[in-house]
């Protein structure tokens, strides 16, 4: 268990011990992070929503992370930072590390001779990575992944229980696979012969760029021509489906449940909620933001915030629903 003193974690967190507890501040020990209701000693705490602001004066954290006008407490410490919500994932991150590989292959695991794979990567049981595949430094392969031939993933990854990257695909440094994620399943693609539907061979490949994390049983289908493409810094939540040819820009967000279609091309740093839906073949512009279950039909302009199905803008869907709202009363009026 790690422990440092309240002035080295305000130090991770470039933030001010406040109050009586700046006297002690390298007195006191602060051995992990926990919400302010749950807190006890040694525990710290932030204040991020307001909505938990009752929760402040009772808590048993030993100090809270608290923004600029925030009301000190008078029974516990305070750091003063810029964000909470950033400072307290800096400190998840330091008290809870990601595991760190030692080049461990279990017997289990099967390895075709032809992988290289870096001296410290961790295999773990019934994992099988196929041949021709490179595996970076500092990486894991987690039980039961599935990892073939051609695949090339970089350094620092960590794919969790039964991942799956098909042939041929590309993951850069620092990538993350929750469980069941997979990477390179085939395309939906067919096309009808007059008696039946004929599959159309998916040859592209997925390309994940570095630092993105996949979801738990998330699927992103591999090109049919060309390369589905997932931009740096993006994180999709469990249970996404990315059709073929796909383009994700960079630091986009989305929560679970999204269905994006073929060939769809998305803009940097968009922001979507869970059960959205995206049609095929349409451009969404930088900086998007789109409300849970809307339904994305036409293309969207860069930076407007969308909600409704089909999506308009956020302000007209507002008017829309309140006059939903309304119409049994309207329509009983009409009928009079």
């Amino acid at each position: 268990m790690k422990t440092v003193s309240l002035r080295e974690v305000a130090g991770l967190v470039n933030g001010t011990v406040e109050g009586l507890a700046g006297e002690h501040a390298s007195d006191i020990q602060i051995t992990g992070v926990n919400t302010l209701s749950a807190a006890g000693d040694g525990e710290i705490s932030f204040l991020s929503n307001k909505r938990y602001r009752d929760d402040l004066p009772d808590t048993g954290a030993a100090a809270v992370l608290l923004a600029e006008h925030d009301v000190v407490p008078d029974h516990c410490g305070v750091i003063r930072v810029a964000d909470p919500y950033l400072s307290f994932a800096i400190l998840q991150r330091f008290f809870n590390p990601q595991a760190i590989s030692s080049g461990h292959r279990h017997t289990s695991a099967a390895i075709d001779e032809s992988a290289v794979l870096a001296d410290d990567v961790d295999v773990a049981a019934n994992a099988v990575i196929g041949s021709g595949v490179h595996i970076g430094a500092a990486s894991i392969i987690g039980p039961g992944c599935v990892i073939e031939s051609g695949v090339r993933i970089g350094k620092g990854c960590l794919l969790h229980a039964n991942a799956v990257v098909r042939q041929g695909c590309v993951l850069g440094n620092d990538i993350v696979l929750q469980p069941g994620a997979v990477i390179g399943s085939d395309g939906f693609g067919y096309a009808w012969s007059g008696s039946q539907h004929l599959k159309i061979p998916q040859v592209g490949r997925v390309v994940l760029e570095d630092d993105v994390e996949i979801g738990a049983n998330t699927c992103i289908d591999r090109g049919a021509i060309g390369d589905t493409v997932i931009e740096r810094g993006v994180k999709l939540d469990n249970q996404i489906q990315v059709a073929h040819n796909v383009r994700i820009g960079a630091y986009t967000v989305m929560a679970s449940q999204v269905g994006v279609s073929g060939s769809t091309i998305i803009g940097k740093g968009c922001q979507f909620g869970g059960q959205v839906g995206l049609a095929g073949h349409l451009i969404v512009g930088d900086g998007v933001k789109l409300a849970a279950k809307s339904g994305v039909m036409s293309d969207l302009d860069a930076g407007g915030i969308y909600a409704g199905a089909p999506a308009m803008p956020h302000r007209l869907w507002l008017k829309v629903s309140a006059v939903m709202l309304k119409l049994p009363e309207i329509w009983k009026n009409q009928r009079k």
